[in-house]
């Protein structure tokens, strides 16, 4: 599908297009059925790359490359592919670009919610013609894991763990018979070669909606990490930021790296709770402080920059939206704030620009 100039968020697919048709035309390697790429290629299209046409596979994931290729082996094999980690660790993320390389279409998607209901996962009925005629395939809309399954590509699953523990077992017969039950008109869905399904879930919602055994059985789990280090986080902050960017059409960045840094220095050291020399213990605020919400944290500052600025990334851009970020609760997270800013930021060298600005957004 194309997409023209004035859709503010493409998919995967259609974002970079230019990449994966690249990758196709070079890529010689044995490809299971149905898939646009081989696991090779699909690998190099997340953690990028160059081809021998010069073409560049920007990377999509910044992270462990065996990570990647487990994800990748798994969706090759008849077990279904969970992503677990933190809030913010591109879970959704990498499942989109996965989806997009493997079959070409990253939209069929069921988000989850704790109203998910059963059809969203299986089928339901266009109750006019159900009423007019009875029970039929013309009457049945199939859930975009159906659709899946009966062309041969991947589904997606997001925040599984928020869908009722009755609903997600729904899952069960699907991924381990690869068939859909259609009892209503005697008949049911077989998977065809292609199909797979990845599903997301968050470390932090351990006891909202646990998976049952029976269904944990039927994926491989692959934890996606936090960024190792600090410049992988800077890098994947930049990335994404100048990517936002240019889909906002805001002015490029003409160099933001100094603030980028001290954001994600902030986010590490209060998520992680020790500065980073390692010499100061600091108390963690409640929130997940993630690599998303720094994104959040700098693409605001850079529109800030732009619109009420002078187009150069400074403290004060993002010095409100990393308050916001900091303090989820009022009252303990403003603590763990205003002592941070005082034993750390204050004291800490070429940071005087920074302290000031925080300090007053902090009144």
């Amino acid at each position: 599908m194309s997409v023209d100039d004035t859709t503010l968020r493409p998919h995967a697919e259609d974002a970079f297009a230019h990449e994966l048709k690249a990758l196709a035309a070079a890529d010689d390697r044995p490809r299971p059925a149905r898939w646009n790429l081989s696991p090779w290629a699909v690998a190099t299209y997340l953690l990028g790359g160059a081809l021998p046409d010069g073409t560049v596979i920007t990377p999509k994931y910044v992270g462990p490359r065996r990570i990647v290729e487990v994800a990748v082996t798994t969706l090759a094999t008849d077990r279904a592919l969970l992503l677990l980690g933190v809030p913010g660790t591109a879970k959704t993320w990498v499942s989109e670009h996965l989806a997009a390389a493997v079959s070409g279409d990253s939209t069929l998607l069921v988000q989850g919610t704790a109203g998910t209901p059963e059809e969203a996962i299986r089928y339901g009925w266009n109750y006019a013609q159900l009423l007019t005629n009875g029970p039929s395939r013309d009457a049945l809309v199939p859930s975009p894991v159906m659709r899946a399954m009966a062309e041969g590509r991947i589904a997606r699953v997001e925040e599984l763990t928020r869908i009722p523990a009755d609903v997600q077992d729904t899952l069960i017969t699907i991924l381990s018979e690869k068939t859909l039950p259609i009892p209503e008109l005697g008949s049911e869905t077989q998977a065809v070669r292609g199909f797979n399904l990845i599903a997301t879930a968050n470390d932090r919602d351990r006891g909202v909606n646990d998976l049952s055994s029976a269904l944990r059985r039927r994926f491989n789990t692959v934890v996606l990490p936090l960024p190792a280090s600090v410049e992988d986080e800077v890098d994947i902050v930049t990335r994404r930021v100048g990517q936002l960017g240019r889909s906002l059409e805001l002015p490029a960045l003409p160099d933001g790296t100094d603030e980028i840094r001290r954001v994600v220095t902030v986010f590490r050291e209060l998520r992680g709770g020790v500065t980073a020399d390692g010499r100061t213990k600091v108390k963690s605020p409640s929130g997940t402080l993630s690599t998303a919400e720094a994104i959040s944290v700098v693409t605001s500052g850079l529109a800030l920059a732009a619109h009420f600025g002078d187009g150069v990334l400074r403290a004060g851009d993002v010095a409100a939206g990393l308050l916001g970020a900091v303090i989820r609760d009022p009252a303990a997270d403003r603590v763990v704030w205003q002592e941070y800013l005082e034993t750390v930021v204050r004291e800490r060298d070429g940071w005087k620009d920074f302290y000031r600005a925080c300090r007053e957004v902090s009144r």
